[in-house]
């Protein structure tokens, strides 16, 4: 691993956790009709929970309530995905440019294989910047979710110290992007980390959020939005 790597995961380990949110305001009206791009793996397509429990889905749900105008989010995200074959998906379906709101969540696939963080340093940063291209280069219209931790499930808990390790490392890497891309945080990781502790934030898989879980996300990333 090359210096610039070890600095930036010494460094920002640190910063990434002893920080709250990075809560950049996302800025809607709520007289524009607004399309929803959710990019991301089996967090982002809802393994395990009905449709409307999804993340994507709740927020939208929840925008509505509010009185924005949001289309049902159109998701390119699939379960098992790792950075590379989400950015070779958004190349294969070209969504388009023309987003109101984009939301990224990628990476624990390239942790659970062991794949080099080198790689996920690299094409995180393209996805981040192939989000705010998709929002018409509107960097307020894009906000990127933290890796949860699948240490505190029932699948993951023999490994849990491990991947928590792991995954600091990932999050601290994805959170030094939306900082450096000055486009919304959010840091749900601690959110995920109930899973033992309360049962039912997790999917009856052992392994993926419930709805109950996915929903105390949403109502995170809500904060943001006036």
């Amino acid at each position: 691993m090359d210096l610039r790597v070890v600095r930036l995961i010494g460094v920002l380990v640190f910063f990434c956790f002893n920080q709250s949110n990075l809560m950049a305001q996302i800025v809607l009206s709520k007289s524009e009709n607004v399309k929803f791009l959710a990019l991301g793996d089996s967090y982002t397509i809802g393994e395990s929970v009905a449709e409307a429990d999804r993340w994507p889905e709740q927020l939208s749900a929840g925008l509505r309530s509010r009185g924005f105008q949001i289309e049902k989010p159109k998701i390119i995200a699939t379960t098992g995905w790792r950075t590379d074959q989400l950015k070779q998906a958004i190349i294969d379906r070209n969504p388009g440019k023309d987003f109101g709101l984009v939301s990224l969540l990628i990476g624990v696939n390239n942790q659970y294989q062991k794949k080099p963080i080198e790689i996920y340093i690299k094409e995180f940063e393209e996805l981040l910047k192939t989000a705010i291209q998709s929002a018409n280069g509107r960097k307020e219209r894009v906000l990127v979710v933290s890796i949860p931790d699948y240490g505190y499930t029932p699948f993951g808990e023999s490994r849990l110290p491990d991947v928590s390790r792991e995954l600091d490392q990932y999050n601290a890497i994805n959170r030094d992007f939306a900082l450096k891309f000055g486009v919304a945080y959010f840091n749900i990781t601690e959110i995920s980390r109930r899973g033992l502790a309360e049962p039912e934030l997790v999917a009856g898989d052992k392994l993926h959020p419930s709805g109950r879980m996915y929903a105390l996300w949403v109502a995170e990333i809500l904060k943001s939005f006036q």
